[in-house]
């Protein structure tokens, strides 16, 4: 985002966020059992870029871009550092890793987060309930959202967001297949957080994130903050860190903005029977839905309850190493839409599976209290 487009709505979102680091910290030190320790520790190897030409010269070229003091730019990724836990925890696994849906759902479905998630329901079941109808997106996959990302704000992130986001600008693994794309991607969140505090005259290193530098219940990157934070609580302010509210409709909205379509599902379990050059074919596309119903069917995979549903699908692929078969669903356009959070299958099937579960729990629960 050019920096002289700059609009109202982000010095009330993102500034809010630098505007009050102080109260937004107190959170997180309460609830970040791992994470607290994990950051604490980072701290201590860390060194400072200072010291780095590079990150003086990415200093110059973003008070060069974005129309900032130079002094100041400079200034602020002096004080940066570099956290080398930070790249290991980016580092792609190695050969030997073999991918399984079953320990990754574990990961999620768990009672702990079903518990804290029908607790969080049942606080903000008015919030919920505004979202889905204002917005078309199921309270149960903004549920699945914020228990995915931070069991409900229990684990929202104890790393200086600019440590970390200088860290993966000017060190990102370069052994990941996508190095390039995703440096740029990290300096553009880099830039938006300098930009932003520039503009209000705050602290960018009062910030407390996760090691990708995502903040609050829904683990916004700095530019979805800018660009799908609202106020949905109306109290004239945006605080993802502390507002469960505004979390909610926050979550919504950038479902919306990535292509949420209201009341259409997010997967078919299939009948599958595909082989061969079938399968790759159908595989191909990955996550992107390009088949209908009907294509999927002539390559000898039934999608069943879309006798009438013509819109694109997505054979989707979870793999169960040694545990056992790979199994398969077909992904809608929402199902990608819930990977635009996080690009995986594996991951989405999660916050789809959470919400329903949670929601399912949350049932008997009000059941039981009748």
């Amino acid at each position: 985002m050019n920096s002289k487009r700059f609009n109202a709505k982000t010095l009330s979102a993102l500034a809010l966020c630098l505007l009050t680091a102080s109260a937004m910290a107190a959170p997180a030190k309460k609830t970040l059992k791992k994470a607290a320790p994990i950051a604490a520790a980072a701290a201590a190897a860390s060194v400072a870029y200072a010291s780095r030409d590079d990150a003086m010269q990415l200093a110059a070229d973003i008070a060069s871009r974005r129309d900032l003091p130079a002094d100041w730019v400079r200034a602020q990724l002096s004080e940066a550092r570099n956290l080398p836990v930070v790249t290991r925890l980016m580092t792609p696994a190695g050969k030997t890793f073999v991918k399984n849906w079953t320990v990754y759902r574990s990961r999620f479905i768990d009672p702990v987060r079903i518990r804290a998630g029908v607790q969080f329901w049942q606080a903000n079941r008015q919030a919920l309930a505004r979202a889905e109808q204002q917005f078309g997106v199921p309270a149960e996959i903004i549920v699945g959202i914020i228990g995915v990302e931070t069991i409900y704000g229990r684990n929202m992130g104890n790393f200086r967001v600019m440590d970390a986001l200088a860290t993966l600008t000017l060190d990102f693994p370069q052994s990941h297949p996508r190095a390039q794309a995703r440096t740029d991607y990290f300096r553009g969140e880099l830039e938006q957080v300098l930009v932003t505090a520039n503009r209000t005259g705050s602290d960018p290193f009062a910030l407390r994130g996760s090691y990708a530098g995502a903040m609050g219940l829904g683990q916004f990157m700095p530019s979805s903050w800018d660009k799908y934070a609202v106020d949905f609580d109306g109290d004239g302010r945006i605080d993802l860190f502390n507002s469960a509210t505004d979390a909610i409709g926050s979550v919504a909205n950038y479902f919306i903005g990535h292509g949420w379509k209201p009341g259409l599902p997010t997967a078919f379990t299939v009948d599958m029977r595909a082989q061969g050059e079938n399968l790759a074919t159908l595989l191909a596309p990955d996550i992107n839905p390009t088949f209908t119903a009907t294509q999927m069917a002539e390559r000898n995979v039934r999608v069943l309850g879309a006798e009438s549903y013509e819109r694109p699908l997505a054979l989707i692929e979870l793999k169960n190493g040694n545990s056992g078969p790979t199994e398969y669903i077909a992904g809608t356009e929402n199902f990608y839409a819930i990977t635009r959070y996080n690009w995986s299958a594996f991951y989405a099937l999660s916050v789809i599976e959470l919400g329903r579960e949670v929601h399912e729990a949350y049932l008997s629960n009000q059941t039981a209290k009748n």
